[in-house]
């Protein structure tokens, strides 16, 4: 009878350990590995009427043409990451994005043309066609979009609230975003507010509302603490996304109005857990240009 019992004992000892092993099994396959040496880089254009060389004049030069110099720069960076790596292991890519689309059918057809993935079996000869497309296309899109004139705003909220997710992450690589543009935020349909005790939060942010919130001194940031001023939260988490803002612009008569704007994002990306960000204003690509390739290189 121990003896069975004894028998019984091992057997049952044996189906519990094997039930721990599948369940570790199970545990792994289900894991994701994030691999850091692949990219999946992706740009954000805002064409409101800040790209408008009538409206926005710059003698030095025009922003829709420091734009496309931006965006050439950050498809330098993106394929030198590629070339540096081994054929085996390419498994990278690059798009663009607009919020809204623009309403011209071209401008759609350019960005399905901008929308380039690198693995193994990709010829040398792709490197060129890339480098071709990212060299011409992105003037196309701006001037297609000056021509039209509608300036209906960028709903940069809007993308980080419903996209950013399924438009700009790869669980298992390195997200990176660029976002151009002047650092207002703005859309017709997608404009409120929420105001709590202590607390007033917009999803927009204009130099009127600036004005508004009395935020012209150097006080500032006492102000946006003391009443709570900020972007209202877009997303809970976006802790595997870096994010890079290039070409804050602000409107001149308050010299602390670029201050507010960088606070305003800074707050925004900590609310969503954005631990990587940088936050550039308007200079030219020549001097951007070393900061976006360091940024895509992690170096």
């Amino acid at each position: 009878m121990k003896k069975i019992f004894y028998l019984l004992f091992i057997i049952s000892l044996a189906s519990c350990c094997k039930g721990k092993d599948d369940g570790t099994e199970i545990e792994k396959k289900d894991t994701i590995v994030v691999d850091s040496n692949n990219i999946n880089l992706s740009i954000l254009i805002d064409l409101s009427d800040r790209i408008d060389p009538a409206t926005n004049p710059n003698p030095t030069m025009q922003y829709f043409q420091r734009d496309t110099e931006y965006i050439k720069a950050i498809e330098k960076g993106f394929l030198n990451h590629v070339k540096s790596k081994k054929i085996i292991t390419y498994d990278d890519q690059m798009q663009v994005f607009f919020n809204p689309e623009p309403s011209d059918p071209k401008i759609n057809d350019f960005t399905k043309e901008l929308k380039i993935s690198f693995n193994k079996d990709i010829p040398k000869s792709y490197f060129d066609s890339v480098d071709k497309k990212y060299s011409e296309l992105p003037i196309n899109i701006y001037q297609s979009a000056i021509k039209d004139g509608k300036y209906v705003g960028s709903d940069i909220w809007e993308f980080f609230k419903n996209k950013v997710n399924d438009y700009c992450i790869k669980q298992d690589k390195r997200n990176i975003l660029f976002i151009l543009t002047d650092g207002y935020m703005y859309h017709q349909n997608t404009k409120f507010e929420e105001k709590k005790e202590n607390s007033y939060k917009t999803s927009y942010l204009t130099t009127k509302l600036i004005k508004a919130n009395n935020l012209t001194t150097s006080g500032f940031k006492d102000a946006i603490e003391k009443n709570g001023y900020g972007f209202v939260k877009a997303n809970e988490n976006l802790s595997n996304l870096e994010v890079i803002v290039l070409g804050i612009n602000p409107e001149k008569g308050n010299p602390f109005e670029e201050a507010v704007i960088k606070e305003y994002w800074e707050n925004w990306f900590k609310k969503m857990k954005i631990k990587n960000y940088q936050i550039k204003s308007a200079d030219l690509p020549s001097n951007l240009e070393p900061i976006i390739l360091k940024a895509i290189s992690g170096k």
